[in-house]
């Protein structure tokens, strides 16, 4: 089981990237209508905001996602049986994979680009920007093969313990 300070930090984490989702989601929302308009406070600030419906919707996804996907590993956490290493590296994966996906899906929201391809492909943006997306997307591809890997094997693990008790 995760001890209690790593249970909180993926908790404080998943609530930060739930935040980063909320900030995501008003650039959306200002995107869509092509306005600042918050009546009665603020009426209709005209902004122009880059990129597309589907990568505005992608970011804003994203967080919550990946935000609500940390905080129920810290819920599950004692329902997963794993050894100490095995515990750091299901901890950093999982930190890894929630803020190195998000992050960049806010960044290709922003720039116009998708990351999907080094030299970036058939999509338009900045290749230079879409290049460092793209690069910055194999640290959480890797970790969260690591990590669902992890959680699966120290669930079956805490499961067979719990048969050989019955």
């Amino acid at each position: 089981m995760l001890s209690e300070k790593r249970r909180a930090l993926l908790v404080l984490n998943g609530v930060g990237l739930l935040i980063s989702s909320i900030f995501s989601g008003w650039l959306y929302f200002f995107f869509l209508l092509g306005a600042i308009d918050l009546w009665p406070l603020v009426t209709d600030i005209p902004v122009e905001i880059g990129g597309d419906r589907r990568a505005w919707n992608m970011a804003h996804m994203e967080g919550i996602t990946n935000g609500l996907v940390l905080i129920a590993l810290a819920a599950a956490a004692p329902f997963v049986q794993l050894g100490a290493k095995s515990q750091t590296w299901l901890f950093w994966s999982s930190l890894i994979t929630g803020w190195m996906f998000t992050l960049p899906a806010i960044a290709n929201a922003v720039f116009s680009t998708r990351g999907l391809e080094f030299g970036g492909g058939p999509f338009p943006g900045d290749v230079t920007i879409n290049n460092i997306i793209y690069l910055s997307g194999w640290p959480p591809i890797i970790a969260v093969h690591i990590g669902f890997g992890l959680f699966a094997w120290g669930a079956w693990r805490k499961y067979k313990s719990l048969e050989a008790e019955a």
